[in-house]
């Protein structure tokens, strides 16, 4: 049988890293992906094998080091990993979109400086948007930015950072109003400013902390944090591309990226679930029969392939937009919604299939029950992405009467 979510049109080093990821997935996060989960550990040996097999430099320039890959290879990397278990997919994703940015916005000091080290993996990002108070509503930042000198000042408290722990460097939009006339539109008086500091928890460098890890129902073993700063000063040489007023629409570049990301684990996680049910539903047997036999869960089994396929056609042509150089935001918020709530339907299918033993937390099923509904929200609601999805079909399909 022909494994579901094909890709045609692979050149023989993308089928070669895809081969080399897989394998590693196979025997080296599957098998203790569950465990390690259910004691919500980092999962550090994995992620030495990822910087070993050169991932986190995947799409760097050749130049700073990197692999130098396209976006849709970084996809179907994550796409494998996320099958393995989400939480390694996030902590490569937020990496990239960091790495991301630098490269389409940073200075040639930034790139000199950040993306070496970030493609060998030495340099793990981090990227923070959210506070407490503002949900999917980016221009209600408060988090501010004042210039003192050749310096800047931030206060403010960030939410929900993947990777706020263990990383060290991370891109913080905050406001940065001065320089901008009175009554300048909130998005266009924000920045980005990239934050150097050091790996763990507490004070990590002077007015700045990161608390413990907050408990979450799923997507463990990667840490998620709030960010606190409280006079952090920032040299000004660090404001992201050297210029202020620009880090809402370079965090919105590197969004459209993680949603493409954020399709792809959707897809792994489904493609995974799948396995899991039509593997299980040839051993269980009820009435004389494998449970396959029966035509109920055929035809489950049957709608759950056909979701897989179709999140994955379309995350792949989100990336390839993307890779064209074309403006995606229409295909990624697309892939993204789709993928997302396919997943949550054959993960659910899955456990419906699985029964009573779906249950248990002896059956991989049940972490990724768990797993499923963080994608449904990171990087975008479903609300979000079908605001965007409506705003841009009707610039596509405007009515000139």
């Amino acid at each position: 049988m022909a494994r579901l979510a094909q890709t045609a049109g692979l050149t023989d080093v993308q089928q070669e890293i895809l081969s080399t990821v897989r394998d590693f997935v196979d025997k080296e996060i599957i098998p203790v992906a569950t465990e390690l989960e259910h004691r919500d550990e980092y999962p550090q040996q994995i992620v030495d094998g990822l910087k070993e097999l050169g991932l986190f430099g995947l799409m760097i320039p050749e130049e700073y080091g990197g692999l130098g890959e396209s976006l849709l290879t970084y996809a179907l990397c994550v796409e494998e990993i996320a099958r393995g278990w989400m939480s390694v997919s996030g902590i490569i994703n937020t990496h990239f979109i960091v790495a991301y940015m630098l490269k389409q916005h940073g200075t040639q000091e930034q790139k000199d400086h950040f993306l070496p080290r970030m493609a060998a993996g030495d340099i793990r990002g981090a990227f923070s948007m959210s506070e407490p108070g503002l949900g999917s509503d980016v221009s209600a930042i408060t988090s501010k930015a004042v210039q003192d000198g050749d310096e800047y000042v931030l206060n403010g408290q960030k939410m929900w950072l993947t990777n706020g722990g263990t990383s060290s460097l991370v891109a913080v939009l905050v406001r940065s109003d001065e320089g901008h006339p009175e009554g300048t539109a909130p998005h266009k008086s924000m920045t980005t400013f990239l934050v150097e500091k050091e790996p763990g928890f507490g004070e990590v460098r002077p007015g700045l902390t990161i608390p413990g890890k907050i408990d979450k129902m799923g997507y463990k073993g990667v840490d998620t944090t709030e960010l606190i700063m409280d006079g952090l000063r920032i040299p000004a040489d660090r404001v992201l591309g050297g210029v202020t007023g620009r880090g809402f629409y370079q965090m919105m570049d590197g969004v459209e990226v993680g949603r493409v990301n954020v399709a792809a684990r959707g897809c792994g996680v489904a493609q995974r679930a799948f396995e899991l049910g039509v593997r299980y539903a040839q051993q269980r047997h009820t009435f004389g029969k494998a449970i396959a036999q029966h035509q109920a869960i055929q035809f489950k089994l049957a709608e759950m392939a056909t979701k897989v396929e179709a999140a994955h056609a379309m995350m792949v042509n989100a990336a390839r937009k993307k890779d064209s150089g074309e403006r995606n935001d229409l295909e990624a918020g697309m892939a993204k919604y789709l993928a997302s709530e396919y997943c949550k339907e054959v993960v659910e299918d899955a456990f419906r299939i699985h029964g009573g033993y779906g249950f248990s937390k002896e059956y991989e099923i049940e972490r990724l029950y768990r797993e499923a509904p963080m994608l449904l929200i990171g990087e975008g609601t479903a609300e979000i992405q079908k605001m965007i999805i409506g705003r841009r079909l009707l610039e596509e399909y405007r009515f000139q009467g």
